[in-house]
């Protein structure tokens, strides 16, 4: 029998690798960036066209290479930066696995431009498919330009499972902010299809955080800044105002490199308990510096996932840091003891409670049953109880008061289908619904009557009318007398322009107005004057953080993010008209009974089963 195990040639095997290294374009800017970055260089620029895929360059004024390190540093695990394995534990630069280049070259075709200053001339180096194809002399300024041209040029599988350029562009934004955050020392540019998207001075690191988020937070995050033996933190995060209800800009750093930790962030978030609610996230950049050998950071191929040698330790020191910030800055929260003017006005509390209101409030039988030790659970029987009429609650009312609801059947397709139906046919006119904490909704039925949570059923309804209007019968738009302008973060811009058509079918007239601005032309007319800026923004925060184990279209995430953005929130009160339009709405959906997420919208309680309750 033959030997049947062979060595790899070196450009399958660099192709392999490049599968754990370059994932996807924005995998590729990362590992360029970090490099420019460990180049020691203090201007960087990036310019990308169509989304990465048919070119990434990035241009340092770093220290450059020689001849012999532009053509090593393409080989498989060729590094400046480790001559032994202990090396590995005292880690400080970006790279150091000498993995990206070669993986680059691997799946794309790339040149490469380099001089050092005490050399002449520069080196010019064309790769493709880890192949050297030319090398020569050139005239070129100090430092380092690697253009990898025409990705998975060689590997058309992996091309096709790229995403939109729109999503592309994203992450290729993200990877820029993270670097660019870490190294407000550095002058960093993005210059995406031609445009300048990011034009980034050298300053101060809240400078940056402002320059890349938004000035809107200038005045919104505080300082951390915590010394010890162990290790430094230092950063912003923000006021407990800046919580979305979405996680939003959350950036952690350890050592300069950017990390993913749910421990950590954990910590942040008991850091804020009490002061802002508990499903909504506060933003943060904060950056932890130690001893390199307190952490392993080659346990993943994109080195976002780092193991810490005392993750308590690192922990409890991040909690504290935090909490001395917001507690240094008097930004915790106060009680609130000014009363609501309405609650003022109760008899309750404007008329004084008498002894004669006394006398008559514990006289009654209903005091004294609930006072007796042990008996909160017994109502006395016969006619001297004073809740001889509650059973009339749960009467059958007249017929042509009610909806009429069938039955379910075994299956309960039927029923469904049947309800829904029945429910149409009703009209809700001389109906008197009851809503309860301000979140539900009772409505009479024939044989009991329906709980309706008032969120779930229109978040239902909601849905349903934006899926009609991208299969075309749009929402009308109602313009404005005077447009608004809407200025954004430079990934919330490339987001947005992604979904202006789609939103005009959903009743947005949204135009481009240049950079990183938008003219707001025209909103559905179910939104209040002064708030399209706010609606606009909370929906591409829900978009953007949109999370589901389904995957879903961009259509479809856009309008299951609308539809849960503009549902009725919890605590709204409703009137009459406001109650029987929504049930009515919700009975004319094609499946009435469950939320977008499988949620139930309604309960029905029937007779039998209320009577089972109480024995009876």
């Amino acid at each position: 029998m033959p030997d049947i195990i062979q060595l790899l040639p070196d450009n399958i095997a660099n192709q392999i690798a490049a599968g754990e290294v370059i994932q996807r374009p924005a995998s590729a800017v990362k590992e360029l960036l970090e490099n420019a970055v460990d180049a020691e260089a203090t201007e960087i620029k990036l310019i990308v066209s169509d989304a990465g895929k048919a070119l990434i360059q990035v241009t340092d004024n770093g220290k450059g290479m020689s001849d012999t390190d532009g053509r090593l540093c393409f080989e498989r695990h060729a590094t400046s930066k480790i001559k032994n394995i202990n090396d590995l534990f005292r880690i400080r630069t970006m790279g150091f696995r000498g993995e990206a280049l070669a993986s680059i070259a691997a799946v794309a075709q790339v040149e490469l431009k380099t001089r050092r200053a005490e050399d002449e001339t520069g080196c010019y180096i064309e790769i493709e498919n880890s192949s050297v194809v030319r090398q020569e002399p050139i005239a070129t300024p100090v430092g380092t330009s690697i253009a990898m041209k025409n990705l998975f040029f060689n590997v058309p599988a992996r091309r096709n499972f790229l995403k939109s350029n729109a999503v592309e562009t994203r992450h290729i934004v993200d990877e820029f902010i993270r670097v660019a955050l870490s190294f407000p020392h550095i002058f960093f540019s993005l210059t995406n299809n031609g445009q300048e998207m990011f034009h980034l001075e050298k300053g101060t690191l809240k400078q940056r955080i402002v320059q890349l988020l938004g000035s809107q937070y200038n005045a919104k995050i505080v300082a951390v800044n915590e010394t010890t033996d162990y290790l430094n933190i230092y950063g912003f995060v923000g006021k407990p105002e800046t919580a979305r209800k979405s996680r939003g800009d959350q950036y952690l750093f350890v050592n300069n490199r950017f990390i993913r930790s749910a421990y950590l962030n954990h910590a942040l978030m008991n850091a804020y308990q009490q002061m802002i609610p508990s499903d909504s996230f506060p933003l943060y950049v904060l950056f932890l510096d130690l001893d390199p050998a307190q952490v392993d950071v080659n346990v993943h191929p994109t080195k976002q996932e780092i193991k810490f040698e005392d993750e308590k330790i690192i922990y409890a020191f991040v909690q504290a840091a935090v909490k001395h910030a917001l507690a240094h800055f008097s930004i915790t929260p106060t009680l609130e003891f000014d009363m609501n003017a309405e609650m003022q006005q109760m008899d309750a509390i404007s008329k004084p409670f008498t002894q004669e209101k006394i006398t008559a409030a514990t006289s009654s039988s209903l005091y004294q049953t609930f006072s007796q030790k042990n008996q909160a659970h017994f109502i006395e029987a016969g006619s001297k109880s004073d809740l001889k009429h509650w059973k009339e609650f749960y009467e059958p009312l007249r017929d042509g008061e009610t909806f009429s609801l069938t039955k379910a059947d075994p299956a309960g397709e039927r029923y469904v289908e049947e309800t829904a139906k029945a429910a149409k046919t009703q009209h809700l006119a001389d109906k008197e619904l009851l809503q309860i904490a301000n979140m539900y909704i009772v409505a009479p039925a024939a044989d009991g009557y329906l709980l309706i949570q008032q969120q779930a059923a229109h978040e239902r309804v909601l849905y349903e009318r934006y899926a009609a209007a991208l299969q075309g019968s749009p929402v009308p738009v109602q313009r404005s007398l005077f447009p608004f302008n809407l200025e954004l973060s430079a990934q919330d811009t490339v987001m947005l322009g992604e979904l202006l058509g789609d939103l005009l079918q959903l009743g947005f007239l949204i135009e481009h107005f240049g950079n990183n601005s938008f003219l707001i032309q025209g909103t559905p007319a179910d939104i209040e004057p002064g708030n399209e800026k706010t609606v606009i923004e909370h929906l591409l925060e829900q978009y953007k953080h949109f999370t589901s184990e389904i995957r879903f279209s961009k259509r479809e995430k856009l309008i299951r993010s609308m539809a849960s953005q503009r549902a009725i929130p919890p605590g709204k009160s409703l009137s009459q008209q406001e109650m029987k339009a929504l049930i009515e709405d919700l009975f004319n959906c094609s499946v009435p009974n469950v939320t977008i997420t499988g949620n139930p919208t309604y309960i029905e309680f029937r007779k039998d089963y209320l009577g089972r309750l109480f024995n009876k």
